[in-house]
């Protein structure tokens, strides 16, 4: 019996170091391993395992139009090379990729019906609630998934992005596009103060930050939601705890349009013109006020369920 159970031991202990050496020596090629149903199986779903796996269960294929999948990839790669390239790495976290058109059998298994979706496989038992990363609330920026990811496993990782000299160009034209402006018109400056010019630059300020912006800048969430069953695309999240990026850019030209018929009905009430052409200023003004509140506050309604206002579009 215990020579059983010892040849039993060793079958273990050689079929885990098969594992961890292949795990190995397919992560020193690719930072991120591409698996099919039976490497899946195999690999992360069967014993023996003594190391953590994290999966993206993505559809990157050119047909199924999924830029969100684009988008999340490219930084799950960032984190995945910021862990395989960092000196802390080890053999007991791997990064990994479920395509849909490469492991559809494992998307069934797992009663998986949308994408992307990222997954923590831990060393030990079966994976919690918890164990699967919420995109929808929190975005897919590398530095949230690596938070997940070390409350999850305590490996902290440390994210390292290429350098991106977009920013400093922009800014550089900008500057340069600022100054010979100047430069030209240095004999006639009055358009510095110019109080529409800086209303303008300044509502666009307001507009952006008012629509989301920042809270995309910070929490990097996608553009929009595609169905990958049915192919329909969201704009807007159902959720009062996100937004898409696409939602922001809604909301903005909603509140544009509704300033600009705030801007038409003060106008008519104190420009000293033709009283007609005043009387068609204002009802313009007093429809996109009206049609557009309207149409903000139905998206409000939709994000937070349960809100018993609504004006003309429900």
């Amino acid at each position: 019996m215990e020579s059983e159970e010892q040849m039993k031991t060793m079958e273990k202990k050689n079929l885990l170091s098969e594992k961890v050496d292949q795990m190995m020596e397919w992560s020193s090629r690719r930072s991120v391993v591409r698996m099919n149903g039976d490497k899946f199986r195999r690999f992360v779903k069967a014993p023996p395992r003594n190391y953590s796996v994290i999966v993206m269960f993505t559809a990157l294929q050119p047909q199924r139009q999924c830029s969100v999948c684009r988008q999340a990839n490219e930084e799950y790669q960032v984190l995945a090379n910021s862990w395989r390239y960092s000196s802390a790495f080890s053999n007991k976290l791997f990064f990994t990729v479920v395509d849909y058109d490469e492991g559809a059998d494992v998307f069934q298994q797992l009663n998986m019906n949308s994408a992307p979706t990222f997954m923590h496989f831990p060393a030990k038992g079966k994976p919690k609630r918890a164990d699967t990363f919420d995109l929808q609330r929190i975005g897919f920026a590398s530095e949230q998934l690596a938070k997940w990811i070390a409350d999850r496993t305590d490996v902290q990782i440390r994210v390292f992005r290429p350098p991106n000299y977009s920013g400093t160009i922009a800014l550089a034209l900008l500057v340069s596009l600022v100054g010979g402006l100047l430069y030209l018109r240095r004999n006639n400056l009055e358009f510095i103060y110019n109080k529409t010019g800086w209303a303008m630059a300044a509502l666009c300020v307001v507009f952006a930050m008012t629509s989301g912006q920042m809270w995309n800048h910070i929490r990097g969430p996608p553009y929009a939601h595609k169905n990958p069953q049915n192919g329909q695309v969201s704009y807007i999240h159902g959720s009062s705890q996100a937004q898409f990026v696409a939602e922001s850019h809604i909301i903005l030209l909603l509140n544009a349009a509704i300033t600009m018929g705030m801007v038409l009905l003060n106008e008519a009430a104190t420009s000293k013109g033709d009283v007609g052409k005043r009387r068609i200023i204002c009802l313009v003004g007093l429809g996109l006020v009206v049609f557009f509140f309207s149409f903000l506050l139905s998206i409000f309604r939709s994000k937070y369920h349960g809100y018993p206002y609504s004006f003309l579009i429900k």
